[in-house]
């Protein structure tokens, strides 16, 4: 049987001229939705995750620590004042592929609101970063007040402006406007005296990742070295290059490090955050094992359905095979019909899990409303399905398209396989046996 007689009989299996009801061709396409329904969670998660993934990596390189930093030691005379300090970045940060400079203090403090205290991590930066460094004009969203209040002050206010996060504004009850206090501390003899000072909100924004942002508080650089205690200050300088993933990042950092020379340690965004993105390779990769997992079990039931077919068409396989078929032919005849399955599981579920994709907010969205109104009735309270405090506000939707065809490989490929037993087996079946038989 040459290979277009073997395609005919397998068009023949999978749609028969026939009507005579077939309990194989049914179980056959059971399988094919079986497939198909077991893609559209494997595609969705997929997207997600991947979109979940890169969204928290882009925040929290761009955001956190940027692409290279610099962690300078704070006894030198570079960074005993605000402009020793910037010109001293400007000077280290005159690298060809470095993009942007951005000196900061960092600070352990507690700020007092309305409602209470909290711990938060001060970020003591120059004012027009907003402005000049791309993440932080595209990630951050303003919720109240306008960055321009921190980025041009008012020189005659009395108190300097602060950012805070949408968090730590909940917790402090603390509007645009409104303002606050900043406890530090500094040593007085043998003594540790607290050191307050007042800052008014110019703006509440966020990330869209909490677990970033619930206690950073912007303000000015001049700031901190005029009003606050920098005993326990940390000096770091962030470098912005042209991509984050570029090969020449570890010669940039190289140069950057010899710049500095001995006075500051220079790190990767990957070597500072190894931990998070081992878990979340991790949990990605655990996350499309278990949905590969359903889908090899989804394609277990095309050999279930090859074997009832085999053995439905046992005259028909005795007939071909008795006016010269060969055994190769009958055996791809049927493995053609379990890859025909599985390509129609595709057909069923890539579409079906690329829309759910990109509907994915609304959806969430619609389902939180749902939930909420049910627990309203019932006298609950409001539930978030997408909390911020453990993933992204807005799930960035991306359809990765090497993945997904790497999907419809591994689903073709796996129909194959798990049918070429009972399609090996029904080539190797003997005319005479068959007929006898029946």
């Amino acid at each position: 049987m040459i290979f277009s007689y073997s395609l005919k009989f397998a068009k023949s299996l999978i749609f028969p001229k026939s009507e005579k009801k077939s309990v194989a061709r049914r179980s056959l396409f059971g399988a094919v939705l079986c497939i198909g329904l077991s893609i559209v969670p494997l595609v969705v998660v997929t997207s997600i995750t991947n979109g979940m993934i890169d969204g928290m990596t882009q925040r929290i390189i761009g955001l956190s620590s940027s692409h290279i930093q610099a962690y300078v030691a704070p006894g030198i005379s570079k960074v005993q004042s605000a402009e020793d300090f910037i010109e001293y970045a400007d000077e280290a940060g005159e690298v060809r592929g470095v993009t942007g400079v951005y000196p900061e203090v960092e600070i352990s403090a507690i700020a007092a609101g309305k409602n209470g205290r909290s711990g938060i991590e001060l970020r003591a930066i120059e004012k027009d970063i907003f402005k000049r460094n791309k993440s932080f004009n595209s990630l951050f969203e303003v919720c109240e007040g306008e960055l321009n209040a921190f980025i041009s002050p008012d020189e005659s206010a009395k108190r300097s402006p602060a950012v805070i996060g949408k968090k730590l504004a909940e917790e402090l009850e603390l509007h645009a406007g409104d303002a606050f206090r900043v406890i530090t501390t500094r040593t007085a003899g043998d003594k540790i005296v607290p050191k307050l000072t007042s800052f008014t909100v110019a703006a509440v924004v966020s990330s869209g990742y909490q677990e970033l942002d619930q206690f950073w508080v912007f303000i000015p650089i001049e700031a901190a070295y005029n009003s606050l205690s920098m005993e326990s200050a940390s000096y770091n300088v962030m470098f912005e290059t042209e991509d984050a993933f570029s090969p020449n990042l570890v010669s940039i950092q190289k140069k950057l490090a010899g710049n500095f020379g001995r006075y500051a340690n220079v790190y990767r965004w990957d070597q500072i955050h190894t931990a998070e993105f081992e878990n979340f390779s991790s949990t990605k990769v655990m996350l499309v094992f278990v949905m590969m997992l359903i889908v090899l079990v989804a394609t277990i039931n095309i050999s279930s359905a090859i074997v009832m077919l085999v053995m439905e068409r046992q005259k028909e396989i005795a007939i071909l095979k008795s006016i010269g078929a060969k055994p190769r032919g009958i055996t791809l005849a049927f493995l053609t019909a379990a890859l025909a399955c599985g390509a129609g599981g595709l057909v069923i579920g890539l579409p079906i899990g690329i829309i759910l994709t990109v509907f994915s907010n609304q959806i969430v969205h619609g389902l939180e409303s749902l939930v909420n109104l049910i627990s309203a009735m019932g006298g609950g309270g409001e539930i978030h399905l997408m909390d911020p405090a453990y993933y992204l506000s807005e799930i960035p939707v991306e359809i990765p398209g090497i993945q997904i065809i790497l999907i419809s490989v591994s689903v073709l490929i796996l129909s194959v396989l798990v049918s070429y037993i009972p399609a090996r087996k029904a080539g190797r079946e003997k005319p005479l046996d068959i007929l006898r038989k029946n």
